[in-house]
This record gives structure tokens, sequence and C-alpha cells, in this order.
């Protein structure tokens, strides 16, 4: 499992950190969610990922999940009238060329029937958004909106895919190319929505009134936004701040053993995440050994 891309870490060099003259790391000048998200997961990680800017590759699903994004960011800036599937085909075959020929895309050193199933999964996304909506009856106020205000003291920063107008007020969405979360999850999910609706409210000044996630062919995910929500999401946003902070002070990023670990690029680098690795794999292994002597 990956955290999913965040355009907010690709606009400048302002979302990662620095070693300074004492040796010890400096805080970034901006916060996006993803890097919030990394923080409260992993500080260990965040510290390889965002101050010794180590190579986070992106794997083949949120490559996938790039490339839908950028097809219903440009189908979405068209005329309603134009928000059609054949336009959406069109837009993905235009598209296509600057994704194979990416890094990352080369990286993934997928063989023919690999790459075509890559397609088949991006267009599938990209197909799902009419199980969701009518694309053609959304009134779209800005589409990749980036966002670099301050919020109750933390300098942030986003990019949001969506912002549309209903008769009530603004809504933030959000594309998501991966699997749902059950309602037990749906609300840390949220977050990064609401961030983005608290961010939008003190760049313009209106308080949007809800914030959706769009799980491309499963459901959306939403939440009205209230006064109560938005301060709940940005002292969040604070603590993970001041933590970050506190960290680099102390140069002390430790380690969040859990099941991520077997996903994390890092851990080669990371002995309590190799030691956690390696406890998973004797579990699972006398867990098996123990169903094949029921079994016997």
């Amino acid at each position: 499992m990956q955290l999913e891309f965040d355009p907010a870490d690709m606009l400048d060099p302002a979302g990662v950190g620095a070693v300074g003259d004492d040796g010890r790391p400096s805080p970034p000048e901006r916060l996006s969610p993803s890097g919030a998200a990394t923080f409260e997961q992993c500080p260990r990680r965040w510290r390889f990922r965002y101050v010794d800017r180590l190579p986070d590759p992106p794997g083949e699903d949120a490559l996938v999940g790039t490339f839908a994004h950028r097809v219903l960011e440009h189908l979405m800036q068209r005329h309603p009238g134009r928000r059609t599937k054949d336009d959406a085909r069109r837009i993905a075959r235009e598209s296509w060329p600057e994704m194979s020929g990416s890094d990352d895309y080369r990286d993934l050193e997928l063989d023919d029937e690999q790459a075509l199933d890559f397609r088949w999964k991006a267009w599938r996304a990209i197909e799902g958004l009419w199980e969701l909506e009518d694309p053609s009856g959304v009134d779209v106020q800005a589409t990749e909106q980036q966002l670099s205000v301050t919020l109750d003291g933390v300098p942030f920063r986003g990019v949001v895919d969506r912002v549309e107008s209903e008769p009530d007020g603004l809504v933030i969405s959000d594309y998501k190319s991966g699997r749902a979360p059950t309602p037990r999850y749906a609300p840390s999910r949220l977050q990064q929505v609401l961030l983005y609706a608290a961010a939008v409210a003190a760049e313009t000044g209106e308080q949007p009134v809800r914030a959706q996630l769009l799980y491309l062919g499963q459901k959306i995910v939403a939440t009205a936004v209230t006064p109560v929500e938005l301060e709940g999401t940005v002292e969040q946003l604070k603590s993970t701040w001041g933590a970050i902070g506190d960290a680099c002070h102390a140069d002390d990023f430790s380690a969040q053993p859990g099941p991520l670990c077997g996903y994390c690029p890092y851990v080669e680098r990371c002995p309590e995440g190799q030691a956690e690795n390696r406890r998973r794999s004797e579990m699972r292994a006398a867990e098996e050994e123990s169903l094949l002597k029921l079994a016997g």
C-alpha cells in the first residue's frame, strides 16, 4: 500500500525539509496533506522522504490513479456538453504518450500484456466517474486549484481536484482510484478534503458546505463541512506540524513498525521495519504450518 499521489508535493521544493549548519533537519516551508499523513504513519519514513529526499517511486496503482486524475481534470475543464465518455477516450489517447514516456512508467518495466492491463485499469477508473455522477451536470468552479495558506499558524499547501458550486454553496471533491474505505475508516480518509475546505475558506472567505471523495466506480464518501469539523481537522494538522518541529529539533524520527512496513520503499534502511517484516513472515509461516497439520 502506498500513500496516494499528492500533486502538492510536486509544486516546488518547499515541501521538503533541509539539514542546517548544525546538522539538524529543518521542517519544510509548507505542509501538504500527504506530508502530514506520512509523518503520522511513520516519522522515520517522513525523514527519508522529506529530509533525506530519497526517491519514493509510485507503484503501478498510484500511476493508474495519476493518469485517471489527469484525464478527468481535462474533461471537467470542458463545456458540460463535451464531458462524455467519447471525449474522455480522446483525452486519454492524447495524454497517453506523456504517461508512457515518463520515467516512473518506464521504471515499472511492463511487458506488452501488462501495459495493456495498465491502460484498462486506468480506463475503468476514468469510466467509473459516470457510475457516481453525470459530469455534464456539475457546475465546475476550478480544477487542480493550488492553495497556499496559513491554517491556525500552519503553513499549508494543497491541490484540490475540483471545486464545484451547488445551490447551497461550494463543494470540494477529490478523485480516488483506490479501494473505498469501510465506514470505520471513512472519517480518517475525509481529513484531506476537509483540509482543502479549510484552505478554500481561508483563501476565498467562503466556507464550502460539503467535502467528498469520489471513489471511481464504487461510491461517494462525503461529509458536511461545519465549523466543528474544520476546527478538529485543523487542530490535528497543527498537532502534526508541532510534532514535526519537535522531531527536527531533536533529530529523532522514530519508526512505527506495522503492516505497512511491507510496502515501504525505505525498509532496507530501517532495522525496525526489517524486523517487523521478518516477524510477520514467521507468523504467516507458523499459521500455514498449523493449517497443514489440521488438514492432515
